[in-house]
C-alpha cells in the first residue's frame, strides 16, 4: 500500500526532472561530458567564478538539473554581479557593497565573513548569453522549490521576463503544480510565453484565451500590445487578424471585470473610509445632540487619544517589548479614560456656564482647541510621533482584481462597529441611557421626574470625549500622530452628524458609511480635493430638503 501511494508522486517528480533536464539539453545542445562528473555547488562554483563563458553555461545547466536549493542565491549573485573571487587563492564569495569596502558573504551559507578592498577581488564575469542562462536555470529551480510561495514569485517574474526556453519548465511546472494560487501564476506565464513565442496559431488563440480569465492590468497591457503590433502591420496574415480580433474581445471582457472590481474597490474604500469618520463623529453625535454644544475641540481630544496610543507604546517598548503586540488593546482603555475624564473637566470648567449661549461655547471651545494642540506641541514637540503597528494589524490581503485592503483598516472597521454597539447598548439597555435619552427629548421633563441633569451632562460629556480618545487609538494606526491631527477630521465630523441626524446614533452610522463611499466613487473623477467639495454641497443641498438629517430625534422638546 505504501509503493502505490508514493508511486504517483515518484513519476510526478521523475516527469519534471526528465523534462527539466530534456530542456536544459536542448538549450545547451547537448549534456557535455566534461561536466558529467561536476554535479555539486561546491565542484561548480569555481566554474562560475573563473572558467568560460561556455563552461559557465555548462555549469549553470547543471545546477539547474540538480535541483540544489542552494544555488539560488549564487545564481542570483552572479547575475547581479555581486559574485567575485580572490585574487589570491581560489575562494569564491558573494559581495555586498557598503561604503568604501566589500562585505564578504560565504556562498553555502551567505552569513558574513569578512570585508575586503575591491582590489583584492575578480568579479566573475557574464555575457548577455549567458545571463539569458541564468535566468533560465534561475525560474527552473525556483518552480522546483519545496515553498509554494517561491514558486509563486518565480512564476511571477517568468510573468514579466517571458522566454521561449522557459516554455517546456513552465508545462512541466503546471502539470505537477498543486498549490492553487502557483497554479494559476504559472498557467498566466505560459500563457502569456506561449502568445509571444508559440508558432502555432491554436496556442496562441488558447493562450489568449487563458489569459482572459485573468483579471489584471498586466495582462491587459500584454493583450493591447499585442493588438497595437498586429494593427501597425501592413498586410496581417489571416491567422493575426484572428488572434487580434480575439485579444480585442478579450480586452472588453477583461475591461468589464476590472471596472466591476474597481467598483468594489471604491466600497471597501469608502466603508474604510466611513469607519474612520465614524470613530471621529460618534463622539460627537453625543455631545452636540444630547446637549447642543458645538464643541470645536472634539478634534483635539481625538488628537489626545492618539498621544495617549504614543505614551502606552512607549512603556511597552522600555518595559515589555516582548508583548508590544498587546500595547494597542492597553492603549483603547488608557485612551478612553484620558480623554474622559478631560472631557468631564472641560464640561464642568467651562461648558455648564455657557448652556443657551451657542456663539459663546463656539468661541470657548475654539479657544480651548488651540490651547490643547499649543500644550501638546509644548510636550511632544511638534514632529510626527512614531505609532507602530502591531503584527496583527500589519499587511493586507488582495481580494482580486487588483483590490487590496490592509489589515489595519479592517481592524478599524471591526473597531468602529464594536464601539457603535457598545454605545447603542449604553444608550438602549442602561438606566444611564435612559436618562440620557430623556434628558435629550426633554430636559424640563427630565428634571422634574428627578434627573439630576447637570450630572447627566457630565457624564455624557465625558462618554462622548472617551469615545472620541479611542478613536484617537484608531486614527494613529493610520495617520500621523500630531498636535494637528484632530484639525483632520472635525469638519468632516460635523458634517457626518448634521448629515445623519443631530444626536442619533444610527443616523451616524448611516452618515458616515455614505459620506465615505461617496467620496470614494467622486475621488476618481474629481480628485480628492474636489470631490470633498462636491461632497459638502451636496450635503448643504441635502439639509435645505430635509434639515433635521437622515433620522430626526423624536421628542416634545425636539418637534418644538
Amino acid at each position: 500500500m505504501e509503493l502505490q501511494a508514493a508511486s504517483p508522486i515518484a513519476k510526478k517528480t521523475s516527469r519534471y526532472v526528465l523534462a527539466v533536464w530534456l530542456f536544459c539539453a536542448a538549450i545547451f545542445g547537448a549534456l557535455i561530458p566534461g561536466t558529467a562528473t561536476a554535479q555539486t555547488l561546491e565542484e561548480l562554483l569555481p566554474v562560475l567564478a573563473a572558467g568560460s563563458y561556455g563552461e559557465k553555461s555548462e555549469a549553470i545547466s547543471a545546477l539547474a538539473t540538480g535541483g540544489d536549493s542552494r544555488a539560488i542565491p549564487v545564481l542570483q549573485a552572479l547575475l547581479d554581479g555581486k559574485l567575485y573571487a580572490r585574487k589570491e587563492g581560489d575562494e569564491v564569495i558573494i559581495v555586498e557593497p557598503r561604503g568604501d569596502v566589500l562585505v564578504l558573504r560565504d556562498p553555502f551559507t551567505l552569513s558574513e565573513i569578512g570585508q575586503a578592498a575591491k582590489v583584492d577581488l575578480d568579479r566573475a564575469r557574464v555575457n548577455n548569453r549567458v545571463r539569458g542562462v541564468i535566468r533560465t536555470a534561475l525560474g527552473v529551480l525556483q518552480l522546483s522549490s519545496e515553498d509554494a510561495s517561491v514558486r509563486l514569485q518565480s512564476a511571477e517574474a517568468l510573468f514579466r521576463t517571458r522566454s521561449a526556453e522557459m516554455i517546456p519548465v513552465l508545462e512541466a511546472a503546471l502539470a505537477q503544480e498543486e498549490d492553487a494560487k502557483a497554479r494559476k501564476e504559472i498557467a498566466r506565464s505560459l500563457a502569456a510565453s506561449n502568445l509571444d513565442f508559440a508558432t502555432d496559431p491554436g496556442v496562441r488563440i488558447a493562450a489568449v484565451l487563458e489569459l482572459e480569465t485573468h483579471i489584471d492590468r498586466e495582462v491587459r497591457a500584454l493583450l493591447a500590445a499585442l493588438v497595437a503590433d498586429i494593427n501597425a502591420e501592413e498586410a496581417p496574415d489571416p491567422a493575426a487578424i484572428a488572434l487580434g480580433a480575439q485579444a480585442a474581445l478579450s480586452i472588453i471582457e477583461i475591461d468589464q471585470r476590472l471596472a466591476g472590481w474597481a467598483a468594489l474597490g471604491n466600497i471597501l474604500q469608502g466603508i474604510s473610509l466611513g469607519s474612520v469618520l465614524l470613530l471621529a463623529a460618534i463622539g460627537l453625535a453625543i455631545t452636540f445632540g444630547v446637549m447642543g454644544v458645538i464643541n470645536m475641540a472634539h478634534g483635539e481630544i481625538v488628537m489626545l487619544g492618539a498621544y495617549a496610543t504614543f505614551m502606552v507604546q512607549a512603556l511597552f517598548r522600555a518595559y515589555a517589548p516582548e508583548w508590544f503586540d498587546w500595547s494597542l488593546l492597553v492603549a483603547i482603555p488608557v485612551a478612553f479614560i484620558v480623554a474622559g475624564g478631560i472631557g468631564i473637566g472641560i464640561e464642568r470648567g467651562i461648558i455648564r456656564f455657557l448652556y443657551g449661549r451657542p456663539l459663546e461655547t463656539l468661541l470657548a471651545t475654539w479657544g480651548l482647541s488651540l490651547i490643547l494642540r499649543q500644550a501638546t506641541r509644548s510636550l511632544f514637540g511638534p514632529s510626527n510621533r512614531e505609532v507602530a503597528n502591531p503584527s496583527w494589524m500589519s499587511g493586507a490581503v488582495e481580494i482580486g482584481g487588483g483590490v487590496v485592503v490592509t489589515y489595519n483598516r479592517i481592524w478599524i472597521a471591526v473597531f468602529a462597529l464594536m464601539v457603535f454597539a457598545m454605545l447603542i447598548f449604553i444608550q438602549r439597555r442602561t438606566k444611564f441611557g435612559l436618562q440620557m435619552r430623556a434628558v435629550t427629548q426633554n430636559r424640563a421633563m427630565a428634571r422634574g421626574m428627578g434627573i439630576r441633569s447637570g450630572r447627566i451632562d457630565a457624564l455624557t460629556f465625558g462618554l462622548g470625549s472617551g469615545v472620541a480618545g479611542m478613536g484617537g487609538v484608531a486614527l494613529s494606526q493610520i495617520d500621523n500622530v500630531s498636535p494637528n491631527l484632530g484639525q483632520n477630521y472635525i469638519v468632516d465630523s460635523f458634517l457626518v452628524v448634521v448629515f445623519g441626524g443631530v444626536g442619533n446614533l444610527w443616523g451616524t452610522l448611516v452618515g458616515a458609511l455614505s459620506v465615505g463611499v461617496f467620496s470614494k466613487f467622486l475621488e476618481p473623477y474629481a480628485g480628492a480635493v474636489l470631490g470633498k467639495i462636491f461632497v459638502l454641497i451636496a450635503i448643504i443641498i441635502f439639509i435645505q430638503w430635509r434639515p433635521r438629517g437622515l433620522f430626526a430625534l423624536r421628542g416634545r422638546a425636539v418637534e418644538q
